[in-house]
């Protein structure tokens, strides 16, 4: 065997090992998002963990350090599912892609409701980390609102300063839905809909250059 085809079977080989290790890491996140849904943190021990997952507890401790470390990823996890489900409407109209940005939304919370808690208030306590995560998704989040309201990811401060405050509503809104289930999504997807309206709306009083979309028909 020449060195060019050792080459190439090593590479390969290491391909594999990437996407097993991949795999491995992402079945690891899904076992925990299912565990912490149901179980405090404090309460989960790495044994339980292991347990659950059915391997050694030592793996746990190669991907992902200690239990916290753990715990971040599955948020981090968390943070990228939303931010996909809420961001994918870039080919929409603007009127429909905000539309279906807060809808998307609102099922990522709906179905996955510990891990969205998770995000919105903080993780375990006050936790800094958890807390930096929740304002990265916050701010791609504000991202995905302006391409979809202006064409641009740039944000004059006003603007940005009444967007999370929107923003702020929405997590006290879908919190309070999730755990009342009183309504259907559609009726508060409409409902957050038209307060974005009415928060641009007011916004291009200001800033001029932000317009607001035209309303929806009603």
């Amino acid at each position: 065997m020449n060195n060019s085809q050792q080459r190439g079977q090593d590479g390969s080989q290491g391909a594999r090992d990437t996407v097993r290790s991949r795999t491995r890491r992402a079945e690891l996140i899904a076992t925990g998002r299912k565990l912490f849904a149901d179980t405090s943190y404090d309460a989960l021990s790495m044994d339980d963990i292991a347990r659950e997952a059915g391997v050694a507890k030592g793996l746990i401790y190669y991907y992902f350090t200690n239990k916290r470390g753990y715990y971040l990823a599955i948020i981090e996890d968390a943070v990228a599912q939303l931010v996909e489900r809420a961001g994918s409407t870039h080919d929409l109209p603007p009127v429909e892609r905000v539309q279906r940005t807060v809808d998307g939304y609102l099922r990522y919370a709906q179905h996955h409701q510990a891990a969205y808690r998770a995000i919105v208030t903080g993780g375990v306590g006050s936790d800094a980390e958890v807390l930096a995560i929740r304002d990265t998704v916050r701010a791609r989040l504000l991202g995905t609102i302006a391409r979809g309201a202006w064409g641009r990811d740039d944000i004059p401060p006003l603007a940005r300063t009444a967007l999370t405050g929107w923003l702020s509503s929405v997590e006290g809104v879908t919190l309070d839905w999730i755990a009342a289930q009183e309504l259907p999504r559609e009726t508060v997807a409409a409902l957050l809909v038209r307060s974005l309206g009415d928060t641009l709306r007011l916004i291009e009083e200001y800033e001029p250059a932000c317009p607001a979309p035209p309303r929806p028909p009603a």
